[in-house]
């Protein structure tokens, strides 16, 4: 074999192709070519690959003037399906980009006018995914792997090239089916995707969708196609390249003929693919569903077995319930999904009976019939119905209180609490956590409640609360609760957040409807603001549940006088500033907003004052901490005490000093006015003028530091406001005199303002340090004290132990102590009385005597006397 390569010269093949003028050369010219392939038939070396392709591109320039060239051609590229042959491993590398060219040359060979050399082309490149070994191996030489010539094929970009001769073939229907065969294996590679989509592999597959084709190979391998350009390259750009007219013309054309014609298995898995296609496509604004009809269509399949209007359209088309128009039904409500996001659609979709349709599905669960749905999936389609009512609810509202959507809703969660027996199955997206129970279908009717009372329309929220959804809501809620004490999980959590949703929403700016939440609400609020502060990082929505409960305290309870003495009753203010003591940052605005909103109500300042805190804390020193905790997050300049540093501007944020003047219309608010709602120390303002700035209880001279500047918040907040206004008027034009004057007044008030805050400040601490002084100062005295009694008893315990221990010692006490016992006696003499000795005989010591006394006897002449 090594012989028979090396007796084939194909430099000389070469040469003897290229001559083109002598007809007598034709016979040596296909002999050689058939040596060619004989010599080559177990493989190409990737030596000779460049050499072989040439051959062949001059076989393909002959075949326009001699089709007997056709046969060896053909034979030659058939080789090219065969493994190529290496000698050393590093051939591979070597050869890269010389097999990458001979690759991508096959591709153009697609030029020639000839269905057998065509298809011969598209065999050879199929045979890439199927490559199997010959018979013979050449000696010396080893097969490459079996993914190299797929690599080669995607560094020769052949994918592209492929993609551009469907224009070649567009009218020979075998050709065409061998191309998307070929381009249904290269679209596997993400590479050759990206390569087919510079091509507009995406438009023009879809344009020849509807060529005639009984085999229903051409839909099948194109769909295929498709969907592996959406999967490997943009999704974006698959979409754009479909949203042509023409596309969506002939998208909705092999849609309808699959929908109404197609009855095999495998056709209503086309029509399904297809409707995902085009599913996508209504998501993309530029696609021209609606102009081509396409949309209308979509919108009544999707509702026509719920609504029983005749509709010509869909006429003589029957579905069965087999699972894969089960999926078409999912398809078409997911459709209808994407459809309310268009502006555009809505029109169509109110003509269309969207809204019974979806409402149709808003019932109690009935078993199903013998040729109906199974109860899984009519429980699904019910789901996914009830979901995608809340996205088009909000667009039809007049259809939405036309068709008593609002009663529907209600009777339906009455059910879903009621006792009626009904064992969900849980199986689906949409049923997850409802499986044994009717949680599943609550949660999307909430939902649906939830995205039409968003809209705060009179109307719909009129019609709620006249059929007594705010009792209903109550009752749901305490539902909801008590089966969360026995297991919380996110979905009831999230049932309870919504509820409360609506709740505040009704109840906003109506004191009817607070009164009728007032104690039974309150009573079920209280659980929601005692929760454990360790809950909020669970991860399954305790967060969202405290901030919606809130947001109800503040709509439903403040503002009606009922409602709010019911919550101080019940301590409900103390819990508010428990939770405020936590110091969470997220929730700090809104309870603050309450605070401020119930200090209207005169008896709640006198609960915030009895309030305390872990370490006895009072209300107002945990303000003024959540002020200085604040500032310091804004950046706000003080020195070590706490003092104001910038007299200009003494609460000015480090934001709002880095700001540049920009000069805004009147209508617009500045800088210093929209800080204002972007912190909490207005709020705080609020609530601390509510209370009073004197007499404030538990406060340390660092506090009243902080509250001096608090006092003032509203005085430097508007020299902050005309601070901002000179910048401007210099930044436009030089005011006139007086103006100037008067601003250069304003300023200085401002500024003296800040001084006078500073010195107060400055008193406050010099008084503080004086009484720590004076404080120290007893500290000392007293310290001093019990030191020197300590060394009087010291002393007196060292003479002592001297009388104890030196006779002579205690002789001189004694002696000391008679002396001074004398000098204590009284110089006068009692007249006729007896006088008593006080000094016991005998006795030795120098200390005191006992308890223990003698007494003598009156002698008789005395009796009578002085001491009868």
């Amino acid at each position: 074999q090594d012989a028979q390569l090396r007796s084939v010269d194909l430099n000389h093949v070469i040469k003897l192709l290229e001559v083109s003028d002598s007809v007598n050369l034709e016979k040596e010219q296909l002999k050689t070519l058939k040596k060619v392939v004989k010599c080559f038939e177990n493989g190409l070396p990737l030596k000779d690959l460049a050499q072989i392709i040439e051959i062949l591109n001059l076989c393909a320039e002959k075949m326009n003037e001699q089709e007997a060239f056709t046969e060896p051609l053909c034979e030659l590229i058939k080789l090219c399906g065969l493994p190529f042959q290496k000698k050393k491993l590093s051939d591979e590398i070597r050869y890269s980009v010389a097999v990458s060219k001979s690759i991508a040359q096959l591709g153009y060979l697609m030029r020639v006018p000839s269905s057998q050399v065509r298809i011969q082309i598209c065999k050879c490149v199929v045979s890439f995914y199927n490559m199997e070994l010959p018979r013979k191996l050449l000696s010396g030489y080893q097969p490459t792997s079996a993914n190299y010539k797929i690599q080669m094929a995607e560094l020769g970009g052949l994918a592209e090239t492929l993609v551009l001769s469907l224009a070649l073939v567009e009218n020979q229907l075998t050709e065409k089916l061998w191309v998307l065969k070929v381009l249904q294996h290269l679209s596997s590679s993400g590479v050759n995707c990206r390569l087919m989509m510079k091509a507009q592999a995406a438009s023009r597959l879809c344009l020849y969708l509807n060529d005639v084709d009984p085999s229903g190979q051409l839909v099948f391998r194109s769909s295929e196609i498709l969907w592996n350009l959406l999967e490997n390259t943009s999704k974006e750009e698959v979409v754009n390249q479909l949203s042509s007219l023409e596309c969506v013309y002939a998208l909705k054309e092999v849609f309808v003929d699959l929908l109404m014609h197609g009855f095999r298995h495998y056709d209503r898995q086309l029509r399904n693919d297809l409707l995902v296609i085009a599913m996508l496509l209504a998501q993309n604004p530029a696609a021209p569903m609606i102009e081509s009809g396409f949309t209308k269509l979509l919108i009544v399949l999707a509702t026509f077995t719920e609504v029983k209007i005749p509709n010509p359209l869909v006429k003589g088309l029957k579905l069965t319930y087999s699972y894969e128009d089960f999926e078409l039904k999912k398809l078409l409500f997911n459709v209808i999904g994407f459809l309310s996001k268009d502006p555009r659609a809505v029109q169509l979709l109110s003509e269309n009976y969207v809204m019974p349709a979806l409402l149709y599905y808003v019932k109690p669960n009935q078993k199903p019939g013998f040729h109906d749905w199974s109860a899984a999936q009519y429980e699904e389609l019910q789901l996914h119905a009830i979901a995608i009512l809340a996205s088009v609810a909000p667009l039809l509202v007049d259809k939405y209180l036309s068709c008593q959507a609002n009663t529907l809703l209600l009777v339906f969660l009455e059910w879903c609490i009621g006792q009626d027996p009904f064992f969900g199955q849980g199986n689906s997206f949409h049923g997850r956590g409802g499986r044994g129970n009717k949680l599943a279908q609550m949660r999307y009717s909430l939902r649906v409640l939830r995205s039409v009372v968003s809209l705060h329309d009179d109307a719909v929220n009129l019609n709620l609360c006249d059929q007594g959804a705010i009792s209903q809501l109550l009752d749901i809620l305490k539902y909801a609760a008590n089966n969360s004490k026995e297991k919380e999980d996110a979905i009831l959590l999230e049932i309870q957040a919504n509820i409360l949703f609506l709740l505040s929403v009704l109840c906003e700016n109506d004191l009817h409807r607070k009164e009728l939440f007032s104690y039974e609400g309150v009573d079920i609020l209280i659980p929601f603001i005692q929760m454990d502060p360790k809950k909020l990082y669970s991860g399954l929505g305790h967060s969202c549940l405290l901030f919606c409960a809130l947001d109800c305290l503040w709509s439903c309870v403040v503002g009606c006088y009922i409602a709010e003495d019911y919550f101080l009753e019940k301590q409900g203010i103390f819990l508010l500033l428990d939770l405020l003591a936590l110091k969470q940052k997220n929730l700090y605005s809104i309870i603050l907003g309450i605070l401020v909103e119930f200090c209207d109500n005169p008896k709640t300042t006198s609960h915030i004052s009895t309030w305390r805190g872990e370490k006895d804390q009072t209300a107002a020193n945990l303000l003024i901490q959540l002020w200085r905790q604040e500032e310091l997050e804004l950046g706000v300049k003080r020195d070590r005490y706490g003092r104001i540093v910038d007299m200009k501007r003494p609460i000015a944020s480090s934001l709002q000093k880095q700001q540049e003047v920009v000069p805004m219309p009147a209508s617009c608010p500045s800088f210093a006015i929209m800080e204002i709602s972007e912190n909490i120390r207005a709020k705080i303002y609020s609530l601390l003028c509510k209370l009073g700035f004197e007499n404030l209880p538990g406060l340390s001279a660092k506090d009243f530091v902080t509250l001096a500047i608090i006092e003032h918040y509203i005085d430097f907040k508007v020299g902050e406001v005309w601070h901002e206004l000179c910048a401007e008027l210099k930044e436009e034009f030089r005011p006139v005199t007086p103006d100037e004057e008067a601003l250069k007044f304003i300023s200085k008030v401002s500024e003296d303002t800040g001084r006078m805050v500073a010195t107060l400040q400055t008193e406050v601490l010099e008084s503080q340090r004086h009484k720590e002084i004076q404080e120290e100062e007893k500290t000392y005295t007293k310290i001093q004290a019990i030191h020197k009694q300590r060394e009087i008893v010291n002393k007196s315990w060292e003479n002592f132990l001297t009388r104890t221990s030196n006779y002579e010692a205690l002789k001189k006490a004694k002696r000391l102590q008679e002396k001074s016992v004398e000098a204590s006696r009284s110089k006068l003499k009692t007249q006729n009385g007896a006088v008593h000795s006080t000094d016991i005989k005998g006795l030795s010591t120098t200390i005191g005597s006992g308890r223990l006394v003698t007494v003598q006897s009156t002698p008789p002449q005395l009796v009578g006397g002085p001491l009868a």
